[in-house]
């Protein structure tokens, strides 16, 4: 059967009018061009922790060599089958000559569809390994060939695998079977032949090694594929006698590709030994300068017995970040991590992030040049940072300047699936969490993350939903003994508890036990003893008072604190809430004096509106302007990332440990402050009656924090009158996530109704996370079969209906806003910077135009964005305003748009949705009820 499996075609190229193939490859030369580039990854790009990970199981560095290479050289044998050939009917008839017959009825069968190649494949090595080579047909023979099932990124089910064995039409016998055979044949004679692949035939490949494997040949599969890098063969040689493999033919075509590829070099990290050099190396500071965090950081890393866990828990500005950098520079010297991956919380902090990384990056010694980064969310190209690593400037790592530096945005590797596997990717922390959502090419991002040292910031910023998806993740990420560093300003014993656990769930190993109270700031690593250590900064008492909710005692008590001046700062928990406070300060202030800031407003005001805070209120220096009396009206969007200082703070009443992090942006930097403001100061609002039993929350606060846990932060609040920062955090945050009671006797009914409300709740948004969850590693013996069975398909950044995601809560429908001019046209809007140019309706949107339009997004309110009749009307008024030209441009391609009047007002109406906008500079986005939705405008 030589003949007839060298006959079997594998990719076509056809002529987009007429549908006529101009030209084919066969099959034997896409395997071998697959198998030659797998060797190359392997060798020069897979990251050498990931190959030290598998060879675990394939005992060296050479087992993986061969197994990878041959399962890359199979990956496409069930392509040998009547069922593919069929879809190429000249090709089919090629191969009729030589016994392959495919009858062309099939190829209308309405079986054929699900008859797919890599289901074929999958059964075929498995028979083929256990009837030819006496592999295990259950257990390793199984674990190879779901290699081949997965590299569609869709391991089959056993269902779908019975019904493709019984279609013998479709999926061949006889002379088929012995093709298909001939074809594995090959591929074992090109690794060297049985003798060396029976090594192999017990044992255990368990599913990490599996998701790698299949990783890699995806990658492969995925050049190999690519025309430009592999040319096809001119469609008349199909019909000229087949020719054998020739490997001389290959490795030209290998070497070639992959010169055109450019694959960026692996980073080879160097180890050191003493945390203090390394600081000043990185940080460009005297190595005395460092805190004690960093330094504990950086040492538990070199500690570690075996790469791992590492936590740092530190309040707010005592460097976690640069700790973080050095710890994972120390675990990649280690592990043979060859690259990093930063998980933040939000698109704004990972944008401030991506700089820090960058400059960081580039002090690391033995850096190559060319080295791969990615900026990973929805908006990346509208960041001027990342957009200087596409330029041609950058390609080889040579700034405008001329000067050499380190990082490029790879070509290749870009997008939402390839992206991940750039060396450093900074990211929001969805990226990481959607490798523990059942979805496809989901092995590829645990490629992606399994050779790279993972950090993961503001964890505890993550509600029980994410949290779900971080801790299978963690589970995951232990399995493939990837090290991982979590920043948190404080956790609560039983959550840092089972954030060891899951992580060492997946090394198979039981979790040490954890101090309830381990000290702080402090480091622990899984393996090693706490690290507590003394905070960097003196200890500051804030003094705490409560005052009734209501804006007129708001006012005096902001006139009386400010009449020498000084800068303070308003926290509310709704956006209404911050919107009616600022309209009220304004008044009494006036405009000049009054600041508002919060997430309803576009992307490029709040990046605006960001840099203005850090010019006024960001650390001393000469780039600081500080004003000498002005009042922020802020909403949550002050707790992270943006390091301002106030001199007084008034905030609603939140969870405790967010009204730590909030106090964090209280005298945060030295300065001269007037006699009034020399003592830090928290007034806390938002509660209705503070003697009532118990004092409730405002209902914008219950509706966004629940009422169980702002319940127990008034418990903790209500007579103190002063919190010491950071001595006192940790013992407040224990307090508030444990499981005593809190207040006093009158309260204990209203407590015990809001927590069994809120364990309904928790258990509620468990079992839903668990809809989409990616299983656990599981044991030795099983597969990938069926892993993402009833998965979500491709995950989305932003998705507008949320399915299976990995944020909970109520979807928030974000729009892209412009302006209609009085012809009925569309402009981007006029107060932007690059405003008030005309928009195409129909031909494509320049670059320049289309980044000035994506930077104009906007998130609606809650009462819009809902899953339910209203937030359905509003997505179908907003579908009404297609445009053409949207359609053609990437970074505007299904976006819903939102269209302004001159005035800035625009009406959405459809059904039970009946809504006026008006964007208002000053104070965001204002959203109103309309009584009669029949009338306005969308």
């Amino acid at each position: 059967m030589l003949d007839a499996w060298l006959s079997a075609w594998a990719k076509t190229d056809r002529d987009h009018l007429s549908k006529e193939i101009t030209a084919w490859l066969p099959l034997h030369q896409h395997l071998a061009d697959t198998a030659g580039i797998v060797l190359r990854l392997v060798d020069e790009w897979v990251s050498p922790q990931v190959v030290r990970r598998l060879a675990t199981d394939l005992d060296t560095a050479d087992g993986v060599r061969t197994i990878a290479t041959w399962l890359a050289a199979v990956h496409d044998v069930g392509k040998i089958s009547p069922a593919f050939v069929v879809q190429a009917p000249p090709l089919a008839d090629a191969m009729r000559g030589y016994g392959l017959v495919a009858r062309p009825e099939l190829a209308q069968s309405r079986d054929r569809p699900r008859v797919r190649h890599e289901v074929v494949g999958q059964l075929a090595v498995r028979e083929f390994l256990a009837d030819r080579l006496g592999f295990e047909f259950t257990a390793t023979a199984a674990q190879l060939a779901c290699v081949v099932g997965a590299h569609h990124g869709v391991p089959p089910e056993s269902s779908l695998q019975h019904f493709v064995s019984v279609q013998r039409s479709l999926v061949g016998d006889g002379s088929w079977e012995e093709a298909r055979t001939a074809a594995l044949w090959w591929a074992t004679d090109l690794v060297g032949g049985p003798e060396v692949l029976k090594p192999y035939a017990s044992v255990r490949l368990g599913r990490p090694t599996q998701a790698l494997l299949a990783s890699i040949v995806i990658m492969a599969d995925w050049i190999a594929s690519n025309a430009e890098l592999f040319p096809l063969r001119e469609v008349h040689t199909a019909f000229e006698p087949p020719v054998e493999p020739d490997p001389d033919l290959t490795a030209a075509r290998v070497a070639h590709a992959w010169d055109e590829l450019d694959m960026p070099a692996r980073w080879r990290p160097r180890r050191f030994d003493d945390a203090g050099k390394a600081f000043a190396a990185r940080f460009g500071r005297a190595p005395e300068d460092a805190r004690p965090i960093q330094l504990a950081a950086a040492e538990a890393a070199l500690a570690q017995e075996t790469p791992g866990l590492v936590i740092v828990e530190a309040p707010m500005g005592e460097g976690k970040t640069e700790a973080a950098f050095l710890a994972a520079e120390a675990l990649a010297a280690r592990s043979g991590a060859d690259g990093c991956f930063v998980a933040l919380p939000t698109r704004a902090t990972t944008d401030a992030m991506f700089r820090r990384v960058l400059a960081w990056m580039r002090t690391l010694p033995g850096l190559p040049s060319d080295v791969s980064v990615l900026l990973a969310h929805g908006t990346a190209a509208l960041n001027d940072d990342y957009r200087g690593l596409l330029r041609a400037a950058h390609v080889r790592g040579v700034g405008e300047d001329g000067d050499q530096e380190s990082g490029i945005a790879h070509h290749w590797l870009r997008g939402r699936k390839k992206g991940p596997l750039a060396q450093f990717v900074i990211g929001t922390v969805d990226q990481a969490l959607f490798g523990a959502l059942k979805s496809r090419h989901v092995m590829l991002r645990h490629l992606g993350l399994a050779g790279k040292v993972v950090v993961i910031d503001e964890v505890h910023a993550y509600d029980v939903y994410m949290s779900r998806y971080l801790d299978r993740m963690l589970h995951w990420l232990g399995a493939y003994a990837t090290p991982v560093l979590l920043l948190s300003a404080t956790l609560p014993a039983a959550r840092r508890t089972e954030l060891i656990q899951a992580y060492e769930s997946g090394r198979g190993v039981s979790s040490s036990d954890v101090e309830d109270a381990p000290g702080y700031p402090v480091v622990l690593a899984s393996g090693s003893p706490a690290r507590p250590v003394p905070a960097a900064r003196t200890p500051k008492a804030v003094t705490v008072e409560r005052m009734a909710d209501d804006l007129d005692t708001l006012v005096d008590t902001l006139r009386n604190a400010l009449v020498d001046g000084g800068c303070a700062v308003v926290i509310r928990n709704t956006v209404g809430r911050v919107q009616e406070t600022a309209d009220r300060l304004v008044a009494e202030f006036g405009e000049d004096e009054v600041t508002i800031t919060h997430s309803r407003f576009l992307a490029c005001d709040r990046a605006a509106l960001d840099t203005s805070l850090l010019q006024r209120f960001g650390p001393p220096g000469e780039g600081t302007e500080r004003p000498e009396r002005h009042v922020v009206v802020a909403s949550q969007v002050v707790e992270q990332s943006v390091d301002v200082d106030f001199d007084l703070m008034i905030t609603d009443l939140a969870p405790v440990d967010l009204v730590l992090q909030r106090m964090g942006r209280l005298h945060r930097h030295q300065r001269e402050r007037t006699s009034r403001l020399e003592q830090p100061r928290c007034v806390i609002v938002g509660v209705e009656d503070w003697a009532a039993e118990p004092p409730r929350a405002v209902p914008g606060s219950r509706s966004v924090y629940g009422e169980h846990a702002l319940l127990r932060a008034a418990a903790l609040l209500i007579d103190r009158s002063s919190i010491t920062l950071p001595t006192d955090i940790p013992s407040l945050v224990q307090a508030t996530y444990g499981s005593d009671s809190l207040g006093p006797a009158g309260w204990q009914d209203a407590m015990r109704h809001a927590e069994a409300l809120h364990t309904r709740d928790v258990e509620r948004r468990r079992s839903r996370a668990a809809d989409f969850l990616l299983g656990e590693v599981g044991r030795d013996r099983d597969t990938l079969d069926g892993w993402i069975r009833a998965g979500v398909g491709d995950p989305q950044d932003e998705p507008r209906q949320g399915s299976g995601q990995v944020r909970d809560g109520d979807e928030s429908i974000e729009v892209l806003v412009v302006q209609r001019d009085r012809d009925n046209g569309i402009l981007t809007p006029d107060w932007v910077p690059g405003g008030g140019v005309q928009i195409p309706r129909d031909s494509p949107v320049d670059n320049a135009t289309a980044r000035t339009i994506a930077a104009c997004a906007l998130r609606l309110p809650p009462a819009m964005s809902r899953m339910d009749p209203v937030g359905d009307g509003v997505i179908r008024a907003l579908e009404r305003n297609h445009f053409t030209s949207f359609d053609k441009q990437p970074l505007l391609d299904g976006r819903l748009v939102l269209v302004l009047d001159a005035d800035r007002t625009a009406d959405v109406c459809d059904g039970p949705a009946a809504f006026r906008l008006t964007y208002d500079l000053r104070r965001g986005l204002l959203h109103a009820p309309l009584d009669n939705a029949g009338l306005g405008r969308t």
